[in-house]
């Protein structure tokens, strides 16, 4: 009988420590899941407003910049070689554009995000772009997690003929 009771408390101290330890995990699970869920609706958030809204839906330039890290390269693909278009010099061209149109009402570009891949403070974004129903782009964008949030640091595309 004594025997039976220590077996008893033994197996009781195990099933404890193991139903803490599953316990403990799962919190951990959920915790970080429900990190990289925040992260994901986060990058989302600045290709919607700075990207989308802000360069193809004419939104304001502070957005486009808000959303864009200083060192951004847009890399095009031009006479089979890689042309790189920076941030500023986009923006540059955006403002021109819209000097030189500004009574052109455009047709409202939606996007819809394929994939979002968060690692950490690294995320991947491929996304395509449609006007009026007809798919425009298929864009591959790059984001790293700065001090002051998810900031686009590349991008490479596809234009649809």
């Amino acid at each position: 009988m004594l025997r039976n009771i220590f077996y008893w408390r033994q197996y009781m101290r195990e099933t404890s420590f193991n139903m803490k330890t599953i316990a403990s995990l799962l919190f951990a699970v959920s915790s970080f899941a429900a990190i990289a869920q925040a992260d994901e609706q986060d990058v989302k958030q600045v290709i919607t407003t700075s990207y989308i809204r802000g360069i193809h839906n004419g939104g304001p330039i502070e957005d486009i910049r808000k959303g864009f890290h200083t060192s951004f390269n847009m890399l095009q693909l031009i006479d089979n070689e890689v042309k790189p278009l920076p941030i500023k010099e986009w923006i540059t061209n955006i403002e021109a554009n819209r000097t030189k149109n500004s009574n052109a009402v455009n047709p409202k570009v939606e996007g819809k995000f394929i994939t979002v891949s968060v690692a950490g403070s690294s995320a991947s974004v491929a996304l395509e772009l449609y006007r009026e129903g007809k798919k425009i782009f298929t864009d591959h964008l790059l984001l790293y997690k700065f001090n002051e949030g998810w900031r686009i640091v590349s991008k490479t595309f596809y234009r649809q003929p």
